[in-house]
């Protein structure tokens, strides 16, 4: 599913509509969110954010368990394994995109990967095999597990949207409820208005506010600069790796968004590499989408004509992330006597 424009419009009809609905969804999302979670044997930390579609929460989680293997710590990913068939709990090795989801083929390339569907039993695996923290990607508003410390991602530009609860608009439960739940506000990238609501609500909670930004990697920003290129991407936000290459001197003749998750079909594939050879365009696409294409039958020809355009989160301010890992990983040690 592509994200309604509206929910990202001051005003529409359409969500205006759709608010009751949202307004009972957002109800239960939050006696969800407010029931007791199982105590894990290891710190969890859970990066998350207040709406769907995406924010940075995979390139965060990654930020943050290098940042844990640095310090000498042994951190595992955590994740639901979104769009894959298998329940788990199962460690990620050499399955593909359709099997475990496309975000935790990502992540097992920084440090080992549990794919659960039920997150305690998941953790519990996590612990069994070695880690000694957690870094759960995504269930913010998944009550099962109990976090040490639960972070919120935002998109510096798109914010909440239009700050209404889904189907309305893109926030997944109240607001409210949700900061009721977290311990710090991460905002990706430069702050437009569309942001500045909910860091205001987090400051006037005395949450902590921290600040990153999503860098492509220099080697693939100087191999395509200044080679018009058609780029496809499905992801939540296609039109940030659009704007993302154009800021970097790479025009973006055409685009081609599909959305999150998508698995490419074979004719799809064919018209992308037809399209850019009758165009006489390089292809481009983002590494969540050429990790999933792996997978697929009849792709490697769009594989072999694609350059990947990889980004990493880079903190403003790394010293107060690590502090704030060091803090809850001693207290959690603390607590139970490690």
């Amino acid at each position: 599913m592509r994200d309604p424009a509206f929910w990202w419009a001051d005003h529409s009809p359409a969500a205006t509509l759709l608010a009751p609905v949202g307004t009972l969804y957002g109800a239960i999302a939050a006696r969800r969110m407010a029931r007791p979670g199982r105590k894990a044997p290891v710190p969890v930390i859970c990066v998350g954010n207040f709406t769907l579609g995406g924010a940075g929460k995979t390139p965060t989680s990654i930020a943050l368990a290098r940042l844990l293997s640095e310090s000498g710590h042994c951190p595992f990913f955590l994740s639901r394994g979104y769009g894959g068939r298998v329940a788990g709990p199962v460690q990620v090795e050499h399955q593909c995109a359709f099997e475990v989801g496309d975000e935790p083929l990502l992540l097992r390339r920084v440090a080992p990967t549990i794919v659960a569907h039920d997150r305690p039993a998941g953790a519990q695996a996590a612990a069994k095999a070695g880690a000694d923290t957690i870094v759960m990607d995504d269930g913010l508003q998944n009550p099962s597990v109990e976090k040490d410390l639960a972070i919120a991602v935002i998109d510096g530009r798109r914010g909440i949207g239009n700050g209404r609860i889904f189907p309305a608009g893109p926030l997944r439960a109240p607001l409210e409820a949700q900061l009721d739940h977290i311990d710090a506000v991460l905002v990706v990238g430069s702050v437009r208005r569309a942001a500045e609501r909910v860091i205001d609500f987090a400051q006037r909670r005395g949450l902590p506010v921290l600040h990153g930004e999503l860098r492509p990697a220099p080697d693939a920003v100087a191999a395509l600069a200044g080679k018009p290129v058609l780029a496809f991407a499905g992801i939540a936000d296609p039109e940030k790796f659009f704007a993302t290459l154009e800021a970097h001197g790479i025009p973006t003749v055409i685009r081609k968004p599909f959305p999150d998750h998508h698995r490419y079909a074979v004719d799809e594939m064919a018209v992308l590499v037809a399209c850019a050879q009758r165009e006489s365009l390089t292809l481009v696409t983002t590494e969540k989408d050429m990790v999933r294409l792996r997978g697929e039958p009849g792709a490697a020809d769009l594989i072999a004509r694609s350059t990947v355009l990889p980004v990493t989160l880079a903190f403003r301010d790394t010293s107060a992330v690590e502090a704030m890992l060091h803090d809850v990983i001693g207290s959690k040690r603390t607590s139970v006597g490690l």
